[in-house]
């Protein structure tokens, strides 16, 4: 069984030691971020998504650290495909390079960050079939690839006898696109891990589309602000009704359609706000409300 589906929900990375677009050691650093790493365990989750990207191999640093406090949860990195990456011994010297800086001898989780050119897809499938060969990898899968691309790497691991374990796209209420393919997904074992869960905050309700921020999030959510003055009132109304948080609402309905969602936390407050949503329930007609009001 595809042990990813034993875990509800996960705590993305990216913001961890990422200064140009999050900002970090501008309103929070690393006490902060182990505040959030510390509450997220104590809610019961144990799973950590990061990347070599992230902080160019500072999220990986920190969570490194954080990881002697004892508890050993389960570790997600990406390789990223830089182009003068050309050779399935990039992947394998990269992947090396994260385990030393998380202190591990193998993760559980290697995914392909984006399947970009100039090195054909089939290629890096290899390589990370290579990789769980080898023992550096429990298991691997891709982010940010279509069907399609999905089928050749599938191909690919299937000659080799190597499970592909996640798919990691893009999934929150405003982006649903792949909230069709979950179920054929999970019956072939395969998780789809939810990033940018909360639509890189919209979906907290601390932004507003009537001021929205002039800047990444602000321009990529542009055409989405007329859904949201719809949608926001109602993820407060069903997060007053049960105690929570707006965030907790929008996690929640990627868990009741079986999606993994790794959301960001910067801080403890935050990771408990996120871990809300691992203790209330969503009914059909609650989750039928969102869909429309989405």
């Amino acid at each position: 069984m595809n042990p990813l589906f034993q875990h509800p929900m996960g705590v993305g990375t990216w913001a961890w030691g990422d200064r140009l677009f999050w900002g970090y050691g501008q309103g929070y650093g690393e006490r902060e971020l182990l505040g959030a790493y510390r509450a997220s365990l104590e809610a019961g989750i144990r799973l950590f998504d990061t990347a070599e990207f992230y902080g160019f191999g500072l999220s990986e640093r920190l969570l490194g650290r954080f990881l002697r406090e004892g508890e050993r949860p389960y570790l997600v990195t990406k390789f990223f495909p830089y182009p003068w990456r050309l050779s399935r011994k990039d992947l394998l010297k990269a992947l090396r390079g994260s385990l030393g800086r998380l202190g591990v001898e193998a993760v559980d989780l290697y995914l392909l960050h984006w399947p970009w050119p100039p090195v054909p897809l089939r290629v890096w499938a290899e390589a990370l079939a290579e990789a769980y060969e080898r023992g550096l990898a429990r298991g691997v899968g891709v982010c940010n690839v279509s069907l399609a691309q999905l089928e050749v790497v599938k191909g690919v691991l299937e000659r080799h006898r190597v499970p592909l374990f996640a798919l990691q796209v893009e999934f929150n209420l405003l982006k649903r696109a792949w909230a069709a393919h979950l179920p054929a997904l999970r019956q072939e074992g395969i998780a789809l891990m939810a990033y940018s869960p909360l639509a890189m905050g919209w979906l907290t309700g601390k932004l507003s589309p009537e001021n929205p921020p002039r800047d990444y999030r602000g321009n990529k959510y542009r055409p989405f602000l007329g859904r949201l003055r719809e949608l926001l009132p109602l993820l407060r109304r069903l997060a007053e009704a049960k105690g929570v948080s707006p965030a907790a609402i929008a996690l929640r309905y990627l868990i009741e359609k079986g999606a993994l969602p790794i959301p960001g936390a910067k801080n403890e407050d935050q990771a408990r706000r996120n871990a809300e949503a691992l203790r209330i329930a969503l009914t059909p007609e609650e989750m039928a409300l969102l869909e429309e009001g989405a």
